[in-house]
């Protein structure tokens, strides 16, 4: 049975730029560490397999240079990451304390090109999002809010979030920014504070918690004042409570703002059950703020970020991936490669459970009034006097990156990158692999042995499993690697991680033996190296943007 997607009905269809690069599953932040780069692949698999490649263009994005971190990182933090291997960090001893390189953000084998896949994804849909390309943007390997201009913090080493606001400011006067991670976006909101062109919005935990930044008192300075709101919560918050603080917060920013261009960072840590979170938010609620949002119809580069469990982190992020393309994904996950991860339910659904919400109904009135009066001493859309765009050696081949398609022979096969940027068109039934869609039939010959439909191979680009044998096999993957207004910290927040992230039992190849055919052999030792990478649009190096002079990234202290 093909996967289900159910069009969202009365919503205007938005073009979506979807970024990933396969190479981003090959990093490992090393053994007991919370940050598992694994999990962007295990949302890649189930969104290849629901089939929402069919409804938005998949694109490779080309790695940021280290000219292009420099936009806002200093040269010699950008030169620091680019040299230190674990081969010689002790020649770096000095550097890393420097840097704050080292317990939460390790050095690891390719830690510059990791961070290269992650800011190049960022930048280039904030400059397809300018360019009108498209109207909402996801890259799921950006979102490091804490990184500072000349120091690594929580996890993350080069911001590509502000690298993308930079991009995005270029063409548009205003631009805001978003953070349901359930940490302070300390990193954006620092670099940013000091200017009006620039709103940061941050709903999150606050107390004795990382990186303990985000008061509600903390309002911008300078030009910037009353453009910085944080919005502090208590442990347990519910779907209910959130939505009463996220939708009128946002309302009022929209109308009061008036941006350009919305960035949303859609970290997951805020899910119930995280291991490094403490709220009680379900993958619907979190999804209901990417849907408000969106609902605005502004220009949105959606984001990744924190999240520690990581089949929850790809299960909310592949329904939110079909939220920007306009489709609900069904229920029942498709069979993939990272399927056993998804037992025993196999349902694409994270739950609240019964944790106590501290967030009293005093306390998120009292919260939201003052965050109210910041929005209403700022009277409006702030002016920016606006000159010619700064132009580089990307922009001209951004106009067209296609203009020599018309001069490809028809005799001649068509480059698999320009197959895999094409979307399906809506109504469209000529594609052997939607058969079962639709409520229409498989059909086969009883002439000929139908070997695929008979074993039930999974549907959608990604095939998992060898060549060598009949049936298919099911690839079971390794695992990788207090307030202003009164509010009270909690001290026992610890970070806790727990290693079973997949157990492989029996239970779970049965099912999925059963799901396949019972004629299937299930191949328990078989891996899957499923190359994306050939799903890859690779546009020209983007030169750096030259940034308005109102924005004064500030230095780390």
């Amino acid at each position: 049975m093909a996967p289900e997607m159910i069009p969202i009905e009365g919503e205007e269809k938005k073009r979506v730029c979807y970024f990933f690069d396969s190479d981003v599953s090959g990093f490992h932040y090393g053994p007991g560490h919370p940050m598992k780069p694994t999990r962007i692949r295990m949302c890649h698999s189930l969104v290849m397999n629901y089939g929402l490649y069919k409804k938005m263009e998949i694109f490779r994005a080309k790695p940021a240079t280290k000219r292009e971190m420099t936009q806002f990182h200093s040269d010699d933090y950008v030169d620091f990451l680019s040299r230190i291997t674990p081969l010689n960090m002790n020649s770096f001893i000095k550097e890393q304390h420097k840097y704050n390189v080292g317990d939460d953000c390790p050095v690891f084998d390719g830690l510059f090109e990791y961070c290269s896949i992650s800011a190049g994804g960022s930048m280039e849909g904030a400059a397809r999002l300018s360019r009108d390309k498209c109207d909402i943007a996801i890259n799921w390997a950006g979102g490091l809010h804490h990184a500072k201009k000349s120091e690594a913090s929580g996890f993350c080493y080069v911001n590509d979030i502000v690298l993308g606001i930079l991009e995005l400011l270029r063409y548009h006067t205003r631009v805001l920014y978003v953070d349901i991670d359930v940490h302070h976006g300390d990193g954006v909101e620092e670099a940013f504070y000091t200017t009006d062109r620039v709103m940061t919005c941050s709903f999150h935990k606050y107390g004795e918690y990382f990186p303990g930044t985000g008061e509600l008192r903390d309002i911008g300075i300078g030009k910037g004042k009353n453009y910085a709101l944080n919005f502090p919560l208590r442990d347990g918050i519910s779907d209910e409570n959130y939505k009463n603080v996220f939708e009128p917060v946002i309302r009022r920013v929209m109308e009061t703002y008036d941006p350009g261009a919305v960035v949303l960072q859609c970290g997951t840590d805020s899910l119930s059950g995280d291991k490094l979170g403490c709220f009680n938010v379900s993958m619907r609620g979190h999804a209901n703020c990417v849907k408000f949002v969106k609902s605005f119809g502004k220009p949105l580069l959606m984001l990744g970020g924190g999240g520690y469990t990581m089949r929850n982190v790809s299960r909310a992020w592949a329904y939110e991936t079909g939220l920007a393309a306009g489709v609900k994904l069904g229920a029942d996950i498709p069979i993939n490669e990272y399927y056993e991860y998804f037992g025993p339910d196999y349902q694409l659904d994270v739950k609240s459970s019964n944790m106590e919400d501290m967030n009293t109904r005093g306390y998120i009135e009292r919260v939201k009034s003052i965050v109210m009066e910041h929005l209403r001493q700022i009277g409006g859309p702030p002016s920016v006097q606006m000159t010619d765009v700064p132009r580089g050696p990307l922009d001209e081949e951004m106009n067209d990156p296609n203009e020599d398609d018309d001069l490809i022979s028809p005799d001649v096969r068509r480059p698999q990158r320009l197959l895999d940027s094409r979307r399906q068109a809506d109504g469209e039934l000529s594609d052997s692999d939607d058969e079962g869609e639709g409520d229409r039939r498989d059909h086969a010959s009883h002439r000929e042995p139908d070997v695929a439909r008979r074993f039930g191979t999974a549907t959608g680009i990604m095939q998992t499993g060898s060549t060598h044998g009949i049936g298919p096999t099911i690839a079971l993957p390794v695992s990788v690697g207090n307030v202003a207004v009164g509010g009270s910290g909690s001290a026992d927040d610890e970070m806790e991680v727990d290693e079973d992230d997949a157990p492989l039992s029996q239970t779970v190849k049965a099912k999925a033996k059963k799901a396949t055919s019972p004629a299937a052999s299930v191949d328990a030792d078989a891996t899957t190296d499923a190359d994306t990478s050939s799903m890859a649009v690779d546009p020209p190096e983007s030169a750096p943007p030259d940034t308005a002079s109102e924005v004064a990234p500030s230095s780390a202290s």
